[in-house]
């Protein structure tokens, strides 16, 4: 009876770990699309002031919408000094 037991918690522990899995799996693309538009969104905001100019790509809005104001500030530097 206790290695029935020992079992089932084991079942249990693997079917656990494998739906958490699924869920991120499933959650982390809708999470870097939901990022990226709100990266765009920044940058639309911080072109309108004609400050400066940043061309709007995804890996442009992933970075600002992953990284922030920090990221922002990051592809300022790379943009205007680097490239």
């Amino acid at each position: 009876m206790d290695i029935d037991l020992i079992k089932l918690a084991g079942g249990l522990i693997i079917g656990v770990v494998i739906i958490l899995v699924l869920k991120f799996m499933i959650e982390l693309p809708f999470k870097l699309v939901w990022n990226s538009l709100i990266g765009a969104a920044i940058l639309y905001i911080v072109n309108l002031t004609g400050l400066v100019a940043i061309k709007i790509t995804f890996i442009h809005a992933l970075i600002v919408g992953v990284l922030g104001v920090p990221g922002l500030i990051l592809l300022l530097i790379y943009l205007h000094f680097f490239k």
